[in-house]
């Protein structure tokens, strides 16, 4: 074939393999740095989700959530991050599910950065995601104490507001490896015992769920206590210990049972609470099945209702809106938080009990 022929003929052939392409070629408008398209998918590649303009990602997750929050504590302060991880929560509700360890771990973190002067790691306010700030600044405090008997008695001082001796609770569990009977034992050097109780919540708090979304730190319980005993390790707890105990142990069970991708264990949850009722512990364990099911459905609070009112008596129907209400008044800290949510409940029986556990107004519609 002559040269020249046989040169038009290629680019005849290539324009039409190039129109070929382009109709086969599944065009997405992404946006770019400029907001112009980029080049486009082709059929069968997976696209990325976009971020958002933020460069925040479309949906988060522990570890893209934690990992922009301590890069940016470090560029900055914790009060930052805080007000930064606050902002997220609120608009993302599912993040509630795992921003509580994250602010264990910037108050850690934050303790090591200012070499331990927890009154300048506490100057920064820390209310947000239940404290979770503050009990981690507690643990590292405690962590790193030669006698954390003498100083869990003082790291609250002088004000020994609740938040601060519940994170000595987690703390205890921190120096003693997770050993239950030696962190109850530091817990009881308070001298009331209603400090007592509190910094038993932050122990078994620590025992049934260290991380939530991590499964390298869940709960290391014994199967074969288990077992024979359903809420181990409760029953055999002192009297005053029990109540927080039974509270908390609904976190083990909702997590060793896989809730996010099985809601059904919401309700199942209310049943196994049930075991409890010869020692005492039912209606504990129901309010912790209620607090639990609201931590982890934040964005859906009648479908939590709904699952109060799966169960089959008042009393624990009751015990599981005390729950879900108490929860929701940790998250949303603003005095109109508990009545939001009590709006928001179409079960007459449930929001009924939920006006009566916020002590709002029976008439209330």
């Amino acid at each position: 074939m002559h040269p020249r022929v046989f040169a038009i003929v290629t680019a005849f052939l290539l324009g039409a393999l190039g129109l070929g392409a382009l109709a086969v070629t599944d065009w997405v408008p992404t946006a770019g740095p400029g907001g112009g398209r980029v080049a486009p998918a082709v059929a069968g590649a997976v696209v990325a989700a976009s971020a958002s303009p933020t460069g925040d990602p479309a949906v988060w997750t522990r570890s893209t959530l934690r990992n922009k929050l301590m890069t940016e504590m470090a560029a900055t302060d914790p009060g930052v991050a805080l007000a930064d991880l606050d902002k997220i929560t609120k608009a993302k509700p599912y993040t509630v599910r795992f921003c509580h360890p994250i602010a264990h771990e910037l108050g850690h973190t934050a303790v090591k950065r200012y070499n331990y002067d927890f009154a300048k790691v506490l100057s920064f306010p820390h209310d947000t995601c239940a404290s979770g700030y503050l009990h981690g600044a507690v643990e590292e405090m405690l962590a790193a104490s030669t006698d954390p008997a003498a100083d869990l008695l003082k790291l609250c001082q002088p004000q020994m507001t609740g938040p601060c001796v519940h994170g000595t609770g987690h703390g205890t569990m921190f120096v003693t490896k997770q050993n239950v009977a030696a962190a109850r034992d530091l817990c009881s050097k308070y001298a009331s015992q209603s400090r007592i109780i509190t910094c038993s919540e932050g122990l078994f708090m620590q025992l049934f769920g260290p991380d939530e979304e991590d499964e390298n730190a869940k709960a290391n319980l014994p199967a074969d206590k288990l077992a024979s005993e359903p809420l181990y390790p409760c029953p055999e707890q002192p009297a005053l210990f029990q109540s927080a105990c039974y509270f908390y142990a609904p976190t083990f069970y909702l997590s060793s049972h896989d809730y996010p991708d099985h809601p059904e264990v919401y309700a199942q949850a209310l049943k196994w609470c049930l075991n409890a009722q010869a020692t005492g512990g039912a209606g504990d364990c129901s309010r912790g099945v209620g607090s639990r099911t609201m931590k982890y459905n934040l964005d859906r609070e009648d479908w939590v209702g709904q699952q109060c009112a799966s169960a089959a008596d008042a009393w624990q129907r009751k015990s599981c809106v005390d729950g879900m209400v108490s929860y929701y008044t940790v998250n949303y800290t603003d005095s109109g938080a508990a009545g939001r949510l009590c709006a928001k409940l179409t079960t007459e029986e449930i929001a009924r009990d939920c006006r009566s556990s916020a002590r709002l107004s029976g008439s209330l519609d």
